[in-house]
């Protein structure tokens, strides 16, 4: 039921006690919805190991194998024709719906990103369990939005729990959630964001907690933290780790456009690479199959050489760039944080070897260029740091981790690549044709802050030249609502809110947007 202004400013006197409860509602059902997700992923994996090691040495099992990775590729493929925003990590989706430039279909997503993530992994493609169960736990809070009659205003911050509560779900690891949906999907800190994603991911960990079990992702140890001697490394490391982040970032597009723009190649017929060549995998390497926690396992209890490593680096990398790029359901988030723990892994190797350096101090590379690299590529540093010190159980390496982040994002930054989750996002809309108007004439309220370098600080509301079809209904300021004015000056750090009709929304943000950043 569509919303009129009277009764959207009118819901928004009580808005964050109400978007409290919801929040903890999202969180049970998205929570729920992921929580099945990684059980299922879990015994995908196992069946893949047990079909890898029933098939070795028996070339009419291993045809029968290669077979049925054809029928699942086919089976995928069909998912992908019912409901193509089901492709890749699905974050982007998700961001663009926050824009208001997509329109999931959010049973459509759930059923098919679901099954078709699932066989994905069963194949033993390189993609990890994160974007899609952000994407599900999205899906999973527009479900609970649409069937209640929530307005879209209401309906992105239920977009953002099922988002923080999905990734808490799949990782243990509530904070991340909380920080990513904020930094990444959101885009603003207001008050009522934080208390409702806090709260549906809280939530969704504790369900996950008394279901899968309370241990890390990552379990290794750490001999103590890097001595302050060795933090110089961390910027060598870090810059690395900044340049190879951006490589990926272009590989992984230029892979992407090569599918997309090979005439010969439909959405099945490229799945048929990577399926193909992850049974070719199954036989030869193993160990690039998946989403890659064995590796770091390996890695970390010491039972790889540095020529192994580098091997395994450059294989997965490759592996995973052909995987993604295809267009198969499935993230990004877990493979590239295999690969920063193998760049760290041959990082500290070389360290002993060449340089006498202590090898107890390799697991500490290992974790420390997990974070480095997830901030490389994704540039949300806040979230990789706070990600690694949940999935790992650690939090003596705040220092560290914070060095390595800045490091990576300022190499990063300066080679002029961007964010990837922003790049997919650009390359999906543009294949999409969509310059993007949704048909609803509903009203929506948008949350936008002024940066300190924005021309808007210090100027008059009425000397603001505001888009055409938006009404600033409100600024809020150090935690108080401020009426405005055409006469009201504003400031750094002010929470503008715009209130346009659904249709105009992706172009009013966007142009506002560009208002507070200053650019």
């Amino acid at each position: 039921m569509k919303k009129d202004t009277s009764h959207i400013l009118q819901r928004a006197e009580h808005f964050q006690l109400i978007l409290i409860g919801e929040g903890l509602i999202v969180g049970v059902v998205s929570g729920i919805v992921v929580i099945a997700y990684r059980v299922a992923l879990q015994y995908a994996g196992e069946w893949l190991t047990w079909i890898l090691n029933w098939i070795q040495g028996e070339p009419i099992k291993i045809a029968g194998w290669f077979l049925v990775l054809l029928v699942l590729a086919l089976i995928v493929g069909r998912l992908l024709k019912w409901e193509p925003l089901i492709s890749g990590s699905g974050i982007p989706q998700l961001e663009g719906e926050m824009i208001g430039k997509l329109d999931q279909c959010w049973w459509r997503i759930l059923i098919a990103k679901f099954t078709g993530g699932f066989l994905s992994l069963l194949a033993g493609l390189s993609l990890g369990r994160e974007g899609p169960s952000i994407q599900l736990g999205a899906m999973a809070g527009k479900g609970f939005s649409r069937l209640t009659g929530k307005g879209l205003t209401e309906e992105r911050f239920l977009l953002t729990c099922g988002a923080s509560a999905g990734l808490a779900a799949a990782f243990h690891a509530p904070l991340a959630g909380v920080m990513f949906s904020l930094e990444e999907v959101h885009k603003n800190f207001s008050v009522s964001a934080l208390l409702s994603v806090m709260t549906a991911s809280l939530t969704a960990d504790y369900l996950s907690s008394n279901i899968v079990g309370f241990d890390p992702v990552f379990q290794f140890d750490l001999m103590g933290e890097l001595p302050v001697g060795l933090y110089w490394t961390l910027l060598l490391l870090g810059g690395l780790l900044g340049v190879l982040g951006a490589f990926y970032n272009w590989t992984t597009m230029k892979v992407q456009a090569a599918f997309q723009n090979c005439s010969r190649l439909n959405t099945t017929t490229r799945l048929f690479i990577p399926f193909l060549l992850a049974g070719i995998l199954g036989l030869v390497m193993p160990s690039l199959l998946g989403s890659g926690h064995e590796v770091v396992s390996s890695l970390t209890s010491g039972e790889m050489t540095l020529l192994l490593v580098l091997g395994t680096l450059v294989g997965k990398f490759l592996f995973s760039v052909i995987c993604f790029g295809s267009g198969a359901p499935g993230g990004i988030f877990f493979p590239l944080l295999v690969l920063g723990a193998l760049i760290g892994g041959a990082f500290g190797m070389a360290g002993v070897q060449l340089f006498g350096m202590d090898p107890s101090n390799i697991n500490n590379y290992v974790l420390l260029a997990m974070a480095g690299f997830f901030t490389a590529i994704v540039r949300a540093p806040l979230t990789g740091i706070i990600l690694i010190f949940e999935m790992t159980g650690t939090v003596s390496q705040m220092l560290s981790l914070s060095i390595i982040s800045i490091a990576a994002y300022i190499v990063a930054y300066l080679l002029r690549s961007e964010p990837v989750y922003e790049s997919l996002l650009k390359s999906l809309l543009k294949r999409r044709g969509q310059e993007m108007e949704s048909g609803s004439s509903e009203r929506v309220l948008m949350e936008i802050s002024i940066h300190q370098e924005s021309f808007l600080v210090g100027k008059k509301i009425h000397e603001v030249a505001w888009p055409e079809n938006c009404l600033l209904v409100a600024v809020q300021r150090n935690g108080t609502e401020v009426i405005p004015r055409g006469s009201t000056q504003l400031q750094t750090a002010d929470l503008l809110i715009i209130m346009t009709a659904a249709k105009n929304q992706g172009r009013v943000y966007d142009q506002v947007k560009k208002l507070c950043a200053g650019i």
